[in-house]
């Protein structure tokens, strides 16, 4: 396997549907038109691919000088282990710059894991639930 990183660039709602659901990340992964919008959305993509498939995304959005908010890391399984996730975590943080700090709301099944590629666990977060 040979995995390729690329900022920006095109990618396709249907894609990143596939590997969210692959990843098993709960986003609403039957509705490609929401999907395409997030995706419009975030001013900051980083994708891995193997060949013409995507394996790992990092969508966030930032203002590249102060805050940076990662709204989805997700990892194909069959790359997972592979040190793909963590490369887009630094790819991120490299984008962002050294003046960012970069937030994110991890699923529960992920909390040991974002630690040990750097992440601080902070409890002073505050979140108003989306409605749907």
């Amino acid at each position: 396997m040979s995995v390729t990183y690329h900022i920006g660039g095109t990618v396709q709602a249907e894609e990143v549907a596939t590997l969210y659901r692959r990843a098993g990340l709960n986003r609403p992964v039957d509705d490609l038109a929401r999907i395409g919008r997030m995706i419009a959305g975030a001013n900051l993509i980083i994708t891995a691919r193997d060949g013409d498939k995507l394996v790992g995304i990092a969508r966030s959005v930032t203002d590249f000088s102060y805050c940076g908010y990662l709204s989805d890391l997700a990892v194909d399984p069959d790359c997972q282990r592979m040190g793909v996730g963590k490369e887009l975590v630094r790819r991120t943080r490299e984008a962002c710059g050294d003046e960012v700090m970069i937030l994110l709301l991890s699923v529960p099944t992920a909390m040991e894991y974002y630690p040990r590629i750097g992440f601080q666990k902070d409890d002073r977060a505050f979140a108003i639930p989306r409605k749907r």
